[in-house]
């Protein structure tokens, strides 16, 4: 029986250490971006995760949905496509690299 459990105890680190590396930061980062979205009001300045810079026009609760006004003029996007917030951007703490 001690034979056994000695093997299958590689298996079982080898879950935990997945688990602490990979699952749980991932599972972290999800909830943060869904609190960011849905915390989320007009008139913020974003950046969407393919690159534009716009002012929320519109949100929409319905479907999830925000209008950004650009120089271009009015895009609708989904809330999960918004990679963060011009302002949080623009206020971090400079580190300098030696």
């Amino acid at each position: 029986m001690g034979e056994g459990l000695s093997s299958l105890l590689p298996f079982a680190l080898m879950f935990v250490v997945v688990y602490f590396f990979m699952i749980a930061p991932q599972m972290k980062r999800a909830k943060k971006e869904k609190k960011f979205a849905a915390e989320l009001k007009r008139g913020d300045k974003v950046i969407t995760k393919s690159g534009l810079h716009g002012k929320i026009a519109e949100l929409n609760d319905k479907d999830n949905s925000c209008v950004i006004e650009t120089l271009a003029g009015k895009l609708k996007f989904d809330r999960s496509a918004i990679s963060m917030e011009m302002s949080e951007k623009l206020n971090a703490p400079v580190t300098e690299k030696k």
